[in-house]
């Protein structure tokens, strides 16, 4: 190989590395913006059993029910943030009832608390690891496979925000997997997460 050939590769080698460095940076900041928009629901079962899994889910769909008339009240996350801490009484009475309706005696705690979330790859669109804004509900012991979504803005059905949700079009572009480049922004979001974590402990 010539020393020109040489150079000409250390060249674009560089080139590269400052265009990814570039992206990632710009997907750290879309990462964080994002977190400040969107409040998830995550749901923790007693156990992997499928009676525990089936509970669950029972709870889940009524904490979503129960959530839906405060999402037409609410014009961004902060109000819906209010709302929510104003229901977590009203809403930890819905789980129980629900729990106990269909035999189970489990104890259930809610709380709406920033979360570590990894990446998480839905039908249409998908989250990076980061922390977030999350209404956690907790049945019994909590170590049974969990659930989670995103119930503001409403996605738990699917289906990705657009920018009338004021989600900008580069948060659409981060999340959503018709953007081709998405994963490799994701890898660079989780590199950061996992630093920011461990540096966290140190």
């Amino acid at each position: 190989m010539s020393a020109r050939t040489s150079q000409i590769l250390q060249a674009a080698f560089l080139f590269l590395l400052a265009l990814a460095l570039n992206s990632g940076a710009v997907a750290v900041r879309t990462q964080a913006h994002l977190s400040e928009k969107v409040i998830r629901l995550h749901v923790l079962a007693n156990s992997d059993s499928p009676a525990d899994q089936s509970l669950k889910l029972l709870v889940r769909d009524r904490l979503l029910h129960d959530a839906a008339p405060l999402l037409d009240k609410a014009r961004d996350r902060r109000e819906m943030e209010t709302l929510l801490r104003e229901s977590l009484p009203a809403l930890s009475d819905a789980a129980r009832e629900t729990l106990s309706m269909n035999g189970s005696s489990y104890p259930v705690t809610l709380e709406l608390r920033e979360t570590e979330f990894p990446t998480r790859y839905y039908d249409t669109f998908a989250l990076p690891a980061g922390r977030y804004l999350a209404l956690r509900a907790v049945i019994g012991d909590g170590n049974g496979r969990n659930w989670w979504c995103v119930v503001f803005p409403p996605l738990c059905g699917g289906g990705v925000p657009d920018t009338d949700d004021d989600f900008t079009a580069e948060e659409i572009s981060l999340i959503s997997r018709d953007t081709a480049p998405y994963v490799l922004k994701f890898r660079v979001v989780e590199c950061w997460e996992r630093l920011r974590q461990t540096l966290a402990r140190d």
